[in-house]
């Protein structure tokens, strides 16, 4: 198993139990096909450099975890079709 870090940005004008709930369900598909969570580093609000969908700032989210390929792609097809996710992005580390 490899390991990656997945960095989120997740909808501010969200209530704060959602962007709970949705971190959760990040943690629940890694850990749902096998992978651990190393940890999750919550960085709160912070300005964009640019409007994303019309919005000035996003909840920053860091986690990072071991796990296979597949499990990538699954999150990357999860945060691409959730409406809270702004933007996303995984990375492998050395």
């Amino acid at each position: 198993m490899a390991k990656y870090e997945m960095l989120y940005l997740l909808n501010n004008d969200s209530a704060e139990e959602t962007k709970t709930a949705e971190i959760e369900k990040f943690e629940n598909i890694v850990k749902s096909m096998g992978g651990t969570v190393v940890s999750t580093d919550k960085w709160g609000t912070k300005k964009l450099s640019y409007p994303i969908k019309f919005k000035n700032d996003a909840y920053y989210v860091l986690m990072t975890f071991e796990a296979d390929g597949q499990v990538v792609n699954e999150l990357d097809r999860i945060a691409g079709i959730d409406g809270e996710v702004l933007r996303r992005m995984i990375t492998k580390q050395n």
